[in-house]
């Protein structure tokens, strides 16, 4: 971003002080008030990147902004101004004059603060604590970075960009994507890394890993790599600062390490408590003077073998930030992959696996890092290909049920899923799942995770009557072990609502997606993406239900919602334009209907092209409006040209052709010209043989089409011959799925 930025007319950019995983921070000045502030960016992001990918940014800087404005304390950066310029989201806080903590350590070279100023910044800290925690605010990324000492003796907390609200707990995380636990390896909390339930308690852990190695230099877990970091923090008592630090007083180490307590139960019970109990630690006894001397380094915790060699991470030191690293998977580390040895191969007839080279590791982690950016552009099979290849690589290095193995399973899952390869899909979630179950628990978040996107690739397969039973057993799963409220929990009923749906269960599909729509609402706000997603379910079935009004309602309001919050031109806000639109037209308001049509084509033509599907099928809906208005020429012209891009695009079978296909022989039809439609329908209805199966309600629906036209050219014992067919064919259809069910 140039220097000479200006920001809406007020915030001109003067340079640039930060930079992090979310964006960058540069001093500026605003110049309505005359002050010099920071302003935080959001880092612009090409076009290769998925509208959904770019949302979850957006909505995450939102939250951010939206969460540290509301807080008013003097241990926590003030935040004066958010909004977006040019497509960049932007947050304007007070710029702050001094030092963080990890620049106060390097500064010292890396020698331990005075013990005063430990016990002053645990005190700060603690109070600054005790506000967010009362607002129901969880940092979970509380690091010596983040900490801020002013040259006033002031301590700030800064960039809760990753804080989670106590009652929205799992939207964050969420946010992430793929169940990987967030924050900085030397500075989580056991429950973090174990991708578990994290409350106000997690903030006090991380504060007492910030004080632990401020007091000594080094953080309680000091190893080269995150995955042993990781499990010390999980298994491991940390040695007491004392030992590397004589001078520190007894009840101050007591706090330390009370903090740093395994079982969040076992911590103090909140930071009102910490800040009690380390005023007593100062009145206990007078802290001696402190003579700074070089750090003593813990001695390395006993780690599982395969551990050992592993590099992926360092602490946080230093004024620039630390070169990029691969993603953390620490987020499986759970259960016996924490044991102390590393579980052998199969047939390996239960000898210790040698631990993989690092060398190894590193290249299957670029390499997986390589297949998520192909995904982010599109290139889903090449990213299939390199997947696959990493997979077999970490199933021979690591065993085929280590965390990282089945991650990369599951990510190979999700990408075949892209692809339209669903059988393949299913089988390796089906895996993933069986792994899981086998080292995580069955009711591990991660597992459950696999079962449910099993049962979206059931519903893409047409199983409609698996895929409930799936996601029901699931739902029942995560309300038991993460709560009724909990969003993944949320997310799974959404999907059982959308698969009784599917099912034709379309009051059961009602009641539940409304109790859904109003829990996601309650939890994550009115205006918030999944809220919205659900109320589109909502309206969906009722104008299953033939109560089009109340449908029609709910997507205007979704659209006014989504147009507020993603955008006027974000493909949700139209796709909730597209269903109003439908709904003005079965309700006989084809005028109406029409013109949000025309202007849909315009703007989809516009972002996505014109021979985009999103497009054509606006394109689609303008000539069958037309056709409802009785303009059957015009309809019939629009029903060609869509026919004729879509065999083009699609292919000639595809199913959106044929349906074009057959507006075509409607126009025909109402037209007069019944021997032409007649072709035309036993074109389609052949087509969706093929493609569908005789029984298929597709090719039912053709057939009697055909039927139809028989009739108006006078050929009744054709057409009644066909409609016998028809019936037979439906009556089959409908006793086999009785007797599957």
């Amino acid at each position: 971003m140039a220097e000479t930025r200006l920001i809406q007319g007020r915030y001109q950019l003067l340079d640039r002080i930060g930079r992090g995983g979310m964006g960058e921070v540069w001093r500026a000045r605003d110049e309505s008030l005359g002050r010099q502030v920071a302003v935080k960016c959001l880092k612009p992001l090409g076009p290769r990147h998925e509208n959904s990918y770019l949302r979850v940014l957006r909505e995450r800087f939102r939250r951010e902004a939206r969460v540290a404005a509301s807080l008013q304390h003097r241990g926590v950066t003030v935040v004066h101004d958010f909004g977006e310029h040019e497509g960049v989201l932007f947050l304007v806080m007070e710029l702050l004059d001094g030092r963080n903590l990890s620049q106060l350590l390097e500064d010292n070279k890396q020698h331990p603060l005075p013990v005063p100023e430990v016990a002053e910044i645990a005190d700060q800290v603690g109070a600054a604590l005790a506000y967010t925690h009362r607002q129901g605010i969880v940092h979970r990324d509380l690091k010596p970075a983040n900490i801020m000492r002013l040259n006033d003796g002031t301590v700030k907390i800064c960039d809760f960009g990753i804080a989670r609200l106590g009652h929205d707990i799992g939207f964050t995380a969420r946010l992430t994507g793929g169940g990987v636990a967030m924050g900085t390896p030397h500075y989580m909390s056991p429950e973090q890394i174990a991708a578990g339930s994290v409350d106000h308690r997690s903030d006090l852990y991380s504060l007492g890993c910030v004080l632990y190695e401020m007091a000594t230099g080094v953080p309680p877990f000091d190893m080269d790599d995150a995955w042993s970091v990781l499990v010390g923090h999980r298994d491991t008592a940390p040695r007491p600062p004392s030992e590397l630090r004589p001078e520190l007083s007894s009840p101050l180490e007591r706090v330390i390490l009370d903090l740093l307590a395994k079982n969040p139960d076992d911590r103090p019970e909140d930071a009102a408590e910490l800040v009690r109990r380390v005023a007593e630690a100062r009145r206990a006894e007078a802290v001696l003077p402190q003579v700074p001397q070089p750090p003593v380094r813990a001695a390395e915790p006993r780690l599982p073998a395969w551990a050992r060699e592993m590099t992926t991470g360092s602490k946080a030191v230093g004024t620039e930030p630390p070169a990029p690293v691969p993603p953390d998977p620490a987020a499986a580390l759970t259960g016996s992959w924490t044991a102390g040895t590393h579980r052998p191969a199969r047939g390996g007839g239960g000898t210790e696996r040698p631990p993989p080279p690092a060398t190894l590791l590193t290249d299957l982690t670029l390499r997986q890092d390589q297949a998520l950016r192909l995904c982010g552009e599109g290139r889903w099979s090449e990213a299939g290909e390199l997947q696959r290849s990493a997979l077999a690589e970490r199933q021979r290095l690591l065993g085929a049920d280590h965390p990282d193995t089945l991650a990369a399973r599951h990510d190979l899952a999700a990408t075949l899923g892209r692809l339209g390869h669903f059988d393949e899909a299913l089988r390796e979630y089906a895996r993933t799942t069986d792994g899981r179950s086998r080292t995580l628990g069955p009711d591990h978040p991660d597992t459950l995770a696999a079962r449910q996107e099993s049962a979206h690739v059931l519903g893409r397969l047409g199983r409609h009557f698996e895929a409930r039973e799936v996601y029901a057993a699931v739902l029942a799963a995560r309300e038991r072990t993460q709560g009724p409220d909990h969003p993944a929990t949320l997310r799974c009923g959404h999907n059982l609502a959308f698969s009784l749906g599917r099912l034709g269960r379309l009051e059961d599909s009602y009641r539940m997606a409304l109790e859904i729509a109003a829990a996601r609402c309650r939890v994550l706000g009115a205006d918030h993406p999944d809220t919205l997603v659900t109320r589109c379910e909502v309206a969906h079935v009722l104008a299953l239900l033939e109560r089009r009004r109340d449908a029609l309602r709910i997507y205007r309001e979704v659209a006014a919602a989504r147009s507020r919050v993603l955008g006027a031109d974000h493909p949700d806000t139209l796709a909730a334009r597209y269903e109003a639109g439908i709904c003005l037209g079965r309700l006989g308001r084809a005028a109406e209907a029409l013109d949000i049509f025309r202007t849909l084509v315009e703007d989809r033509s516009r972002l996505l092209g014109p021979a985009h599907p999103d497009t054509l099928r606006a394109r689609h809906a303008v000539g069958v409006n037309l056709g409802r208005l009785h303009r059957w020429e015009e309809a019939l012209t629009e029903a060609r040209d869509v026919f004729a891009i879509r065999a083009r695009v699609l292919g000639a079978d595809h199913p959106e052709t044929l349906v074009s296909r057959r507006e075509v022989a409607v126009g025909l039809g109402w037209l007069g010209r019944w021997p032409d439609a007649l072709a035309v329908y036993r074109d389609v209805a052949q087509a969706r043989q093929r493609v569908l199966g005789a029984d298929h309600p597709d090719a039912l629906a053709s057939r009697n089409d055909e039927a139809h036209c028989l009739e108006q050219l006078g050929r009744s014992a054709e057409a009644v011959e066909l409609y016998r067919q028809v019936a037979a064919l439906r009556h089959s259809r409908i006793t086999a799925r009785e007797r599957s069910v």
